[in-house]
């Protein structure tokens, strides 16, 4: 018997991230600079109620995450009828391509997580790419481009540029979309880890229904390994999602983690801090060597050009026990690009010296 399924499906090719298990060395004393998980990882406070919090894992998680919802109303200081709780941010932007994106037209500014186009080729999306490698230098010629009916892709900060939009360039490109009925999907999975200034369009949700604004716990807590993610929209999005979500989703460990994580602002600070000091050492010092270029950039990775093959570079690290996110499966890169995650100055002194111990 032949198996048959869908043409997205068949042509489907899943997303090549970074993280310890995209590479075959597993030697626990690596340090992993190609994920951007927060300089600081997981706060104190999260960790101790986890350990009192395993014998629940015997119970099944509230379908609705209600603690954790109730909470983040108060974090954001939206009503909880605008938001949803997600295994990740990944499960939502899956979920939200499956529930309104089916053969519509999208528009993907590039280089930029590759996430938005695979899901959107799932839903036989027709799917259109702005190649900038900073979109504030070139918003009115992508506003030009905007689908009618459509849908538009935003990562602010941009992975894995760093580049940022400002509020105001956003609500130029959310009411411009407004005008030709599309939806503006923006991810904000790095706005909480932004030092410089607060450029969230989290609050306009209430001026505009046409957007839809992703965020995560993973990069700002550090909770990259319990998966948990949430988005704000109109009710009329929100309430759709809560039906397209797959039952207990959002696992125990992970409602519990978030529920404290979202209490410690200060983790968010000092995570803040370290970034804006580390970024200027980290760019400082790469800069100077042969072969390297930093992009500026407004959040807490860096992404880098060289001259050399960015899998053998990626390899030359491994030796070192340091490992480096390989950017040439981003589209609109190639093999000379590389991105590393702003760590603790210890751990970037590491980082450092393997580099010039390599060129």
């Amino acid at each position: 018997m032949k198996i048959r399924t869908t043409r997205a499906i068949e042509t489907h090719n899943p997303v090549v991230h970074g993280g310890r298990f995209s590479v075959n060395n597993q030697d626990p004393d690596i340090l992993d600079f190609s994920s951007n998980v927060g300089p600081i990882g997981m706060p104190i406070s999260v960790k101790s109620i986890l350990k009192k919090r395993l014998i629940q894992m015997t119970t099944y998680p509230d379908l609705h995450s209600s603690t954790l919802s109730s909470g983040l109303k108060k974090f954001i200081g939206l009503p909880k009828s605008n938001l949803v709780v997600g295994n990740g941010a990944i499960e939502i932007i899956y979920n939200f391509c499956s529930a309104f994106l089916s053969k519509k037209s999208v528009l993907i500014p590039v280089p930029t997580f590759e996430e938005y186009e695979t899901a959107a080729k799932l839903s036989n999306c027709k799917i259109s790419f702005f190649k900038t490698m900073n979109l504030s230098k070139n918003l009115d010629s992508f506003i030009s481009q905007i689908p009618v009916n459509g849908c538009i892709f935003i990562c602010n900060p941009n992975n894995p540029t760093g580049t940022i939009l400002s509020k105001k360039q956003l609500i130029k490109i959310i009411s411009s979309a407004k005008q030709k009925s599309c939806i503006v999907f923006v991810d904000e999975c790095f706005i909480e880890l932004v030092p410089q200034s607060n450029q969230s369009v989290i609050n306009l949700i209430k001026n505009y229904d046409n957007l839809f604004v992703l965020r995560s716990l993973t990069k700002s807590f550090g909770l990259a390994g319990i998966r948990i993610g949430y988005a704000v929209a109109s009710k009329q999005f929100i309430d759709i999602l809560q039906k397209l979500k797959i039952p207990w989703s959002v696992n125990v460990i992970a409602q519990e983690a978030g529920i404290i994580a979202i209490k410690n602002k200060s983790h968010l600070i000092k995570s803040k801090s370290i970034i804006k000091k580390e970024f200027n050492f980290l760019k400082n010092e790469i800069s100077t060597m042969p072969g390297f270029e930093c992009y500026d950039s407004s959040t807490n990775f860096i992404l880098i050009k060289t001259k050399q093959d960015s899998t053998k570079l990626q390899k030359k690290l491994l030796k070192h026990k340091i490992l480096i996110r390989d950017c040439k499966n981003f589209r609109g890169l190639n093999n000379h690009y590389i991105r590393v995650a702003i760590k603790s100055h210890k751990d970037n002194l590491k980082l450092v010296h393997a580099l010039r111990a390599i060129i």
